[in-house]
């Protein structure tokens, strides 16, 4: 049996977690978003009540060279603190005599949190020797960091090697997986994807991944214009990419073939300059005047992806409709991120991910109204794309 943070004995164990603590500061330091640190509190709560003595490690920000106060994890110990109603002790360094000490005195139930793995370039470069340093900490480790399971660096993949016997996932990783599995593997028909965002070259091996699994694809986003030229149609100033245009195309083919139902918006939201407060005309996809740009998806466009919706018993949603962060052009991704919603209240199983559709949810106040929001976009996508994600394998290896 795996072992997991429910069937293992903590009590007096020394448990370093990987925790993704990179959240956004604004310029007073203070936390503008705290989903990270939120999703992370079950399994530091977990393992405490079991009798662990907690050692968190993350990262925050990227950093060039060194210590950098903007980068500094003390500016989230007073929030961190709050969340777990324990005072988090603070080691200002990961490795070091410092961190040795106080790591050393730790008491079952209290919590220390080291500084930025990455005031340390090794940390990146998967370094054994600075991994083998973290790993000296503690007794147990647990990877609950699935925003970084992508990376093969030292505290994510590396230091599993030091715990052949002691090494697990916590619930954000666990949950992550079964939630990407759930839609991946073991979904409902009919599976729908819905994909946005600027680029079509970001996505592509997503949709060929995707083209055995889903039963339809919804194509929205700046990357609709590239599918729409690749077709024929006029698309004005709009975002495209022309080297992708062949790809487009053989992504189209290839749908077809497998009898994927794959929607190209049918209308767009055009304006004559990306601005906010531009002159807007709804006008067909493929008949956008010259000098315009399509910057959402028209209504007529939302009543068909929102009919495909509801009729979904799977959804996955990764990127926004149009320039969402534009009010005059974010209609396009509120009626998805609502009809989503509606769907999941009549059952079906949604999951969002990737920056931007994750912003989108928490911006409309949705992100309780769908199945599972992912905290890792990067680490999402590659694994959507079929990739081996090293965080994920340094677990599941037994030594």
């Amino acid at each position: 049996m795996m072992k997991n943070i429910d069937n293992y004995d903590f009590s007096g164990k020394k448990v370093i977690i990987r925790v993704d603590f990179n959240v956004p500061l604004n310029d007073k330091y203070e936390i503008t978003d705290d989903t990270r640190i939120r999703a992370a509190i079950p399994t530091i709560q977990k393992i405490r009540e079991k009798g662990g003595a907690i050692i968190l490690m993350s990262h925050l920000g990227r950093p060039k060279n060194g210590p950098e106060e903007k980068f500094s994890l003390k500016h989230i110990l007073k929030d961190l603190s709050e969340k777990l109603g324990v005072n988090v002790q603070f080691a200002n360094d990961c490795i070091g005599e410092q961190a040795r000490t106080m790591a050393a005195r730790l008491k079952p139930g209290e919590v220390l949190l080291l500084e930025n793995l990455r005031f340390h370039k090794e940390e990146t470069q998967g370094d054994e020797a600075f991994a083998k340093k973290l790993a000296a900490l503690a007794d147990v480790y647990v990877n609950d960091a699935f925003g970084t399971a992508h990376r093969a660096h030292a505290s994510t993949t590396v230091i599993a090697r030091f715990f052949p016997e002691d090494k697990m996932f916590g619930y954000v990783m666990e949950n992550e997986l079964k939630s990407i599995n759930k839609v991946l593997v073991d979904n409902e028909k009919p599976f729908t994807a819905v994909l946005g965002g600027a680029k079509v070259s970001g996505k592509i091996e997503i949709i060929n991944h995707l083209l055995d699994k889903v039963d339809n694809l919804l194509i929205g986003g700046g990357m609709m214009f590239t599918f729409i030229k690749a077709r024929g149609g006029q698309v004005g100033n709009s975002l495209v990419e022309d080297d992708l245009l062949e790809t487009a195309k053989a992504a189209m083919k290839k749908a077809g073939e497998m009898d994927v139902n794959i929607y190209i918006p049918t209308d767009t939201v055009a304006a004559d300059k990306f601005d906010n407060n531009a002159n807007t005309v709804v006008c067909k996809a493929g008949e956008i005047p010259d000098g315009w740009m399509g910057l959402d998806i028209g209504p007529e466009t939302i009543n068909t992806f929102r009919e495909m919706i509801h009729n979904s018993a799977t959804i996955l949603w990764n990127g926004p409709m149009g320039v969402f962060e534009m009010d005059n052009f974010a209609k396009g991704t509120i009626e998805i991120a609502k009809a989503i919603a509606g769907a999941t209240a009549k059952g079906a199983f949604s999951l969002v991910g990737g920056g931007d559709s994750v912003a989108a949810v928490n911006k409309y106040n949705l992100a309780d109204k769908v199945s599972y929001v992912s905290t890792g976009g990067g680490a999402m996508l590659e694994y959507i794309e079929g990739k081996t994600l090293p965080g994920v394998a340094a677990i599941n290896q037994s030594v």
